[in-house]
């Protein structure tokens, strides 16, 4: 099967172990996108959000795997996720799909899906992590351009390079409201 990993963020410039079969192109489909998820170390990483996402052209490439499971659990451990569920895929030849990802945005799927039978994928597959910026515990509150620059400048300085790492390494086809704040805010030097 011809499996497409779609990618926005890391995985376009960091694949680590992910197993391809040619290199991450800017030729996805078009995902509504934000920097709206804020990880482990305290950056702001970008998700497929629905609500407050700028549509942004996606990169793409061809999975080494054939096998659908086996494509999803080496996202999965490139992602480190203790389960698959955080992998969002759409089988166009099985006429299956995530329930999660259907569940978190699935106005995005079917963009995916419809993108997926219109290039000859059987498959395609993605990070499908949801905006967590509104937790208590990340951003605290509802998640705006304005909550975000607020978040990241009580970064403490390491924090906030990392952070700033990461909006500088997006591609620049990723183009939103906070990624172009940033870089007012903290202009590349």
């Amino acid at each position: 099967m011809h499996i497409a990993i779609l990618a926005w963020g890391s995985l376009v410039w960091d694949r680590r172990d992910l197993m391809l079969s040619a290199p991450f192109k800017p030729n996805g489909p078009s995902l509504p996108v934000e920097f709206s998820r804020v990880s482990r170390d305290r950056r702001l990483t970008l998700v497929i959000d629905e609500e407050r996402g700028t549509p942004c052209a996606t990169y793409v490439a061809s999975s080494a795997h054939l096998d659908l499971d086996q494509a999803i659990d080496n996202l999965r451990r490139r992602e480190n996720m203790p389960g698959a569920d955080g992998i969002g895929f759409v089988d166009t030849l099985a006429h299956t799909r995530s329930d999660v990802a259907w569940e978190r945005h699935p106005r995005a799927v079917l963009s995916i899906e419809f993108w997926a039978l219109r290039y000859g994928y059987g498959a395609a597959i993605w990070t499908a992590l949801a905006s967590n910026f509104d937790e208590p515990d990340m951003g605290g509150g509802p998640f705006s351009v304005e909550a975000a620059l607020d978040y990241l400048g009580a970064l403490d300085a390491g924090q906030l390079d990392r952070a700033l790492q990461y909006f500088r390494n997006a591609p620049p086809e990723i183009r939103s409201p906070l990624r172009e704040a940033v870089d007012r805010r903290w202009p590349r030097e």
